[in-house]
């Protein structure tokens, strides 16, 4: 079903009904390469990034850029450079407890941890989780680095998670702005 002709001065073509503007199919589509080429288009990588490891891309007329780091697709990685350390606070859920640790690696750390789930980061290193380990206190099993649930403990969580729903990738963000840093 269509509304009008399209807008575009001599082109009677018929618009389709859902069309967001008054442009026939070609005219959009114009319009569509001629932002991609302003703008990128947003899209899987080839392969996932070398750098961060993201599958998150942006697609240009002369290549792709991670959409994560900026790195850009194909180029190679400084292997000279040793890599950045990223300390984060890790919260894990295992039944109905919660783990507040740390570690510079957590992806050999986590897979070392008998876990549910990985509930979120914060960005951090000891003297963090020893914060933390304080300000949760009352809900703390023993001397371990095991809380029990409360609503304190999850809003906390809630709250760092901050809308994101894959803690790995503020880990990727974060690892890609300490390989920016360092040149």
């Amino acid at each position: 079903m269509s509304k009008v002709s399209c807008v575009v001065p001599g082109c009677r073509v018929a618009v389709a009904f859902d069309a967001p503007l008054d442009l026939c199919d070609e005219h959009l589509s114009v319009a569509a390469e001629w932002a991609g080429r302003r703008d990128g288009v947003t899209d899987v990588l080839p392969t996932p990034c070398r750098l961060c490891g993201s599958r998150l891309g942006v697609r240009w007329p002369t290549g792709w850029l991670c959409a994560v780091c900026e790195w850009r697709h194909g180029e190679p990685l400084d292997t000279d450079l040793p890599p950045p350390r990223v300390d984060v606070v890790y919260y894990v859920r295992f039944r109905d407890r919660i783990k507040i640790g740390t570690s510079a690696q957590p992806r050999q750390r986590l897979r070392a941890i008998r876990h549910d789930e990985l509930l979120a980061f914060e960005r951090g290193d000891r003297s963090l989780e020893r914060r933390r380990h304080l300000q949760f206190a009352s809900e703390r099993l023993g001397g371990s680095e095991w809380f029990d649930r409360s609503e304190a403990l999850d809003t906390h969580i809630a709250a760092l998670a901050g809308g994101v729903t894959d803690p790995w990738d503020l880990f990727a963000r974060w690892t890609s702005e300490a390989f920016a840093r360092q040149g």
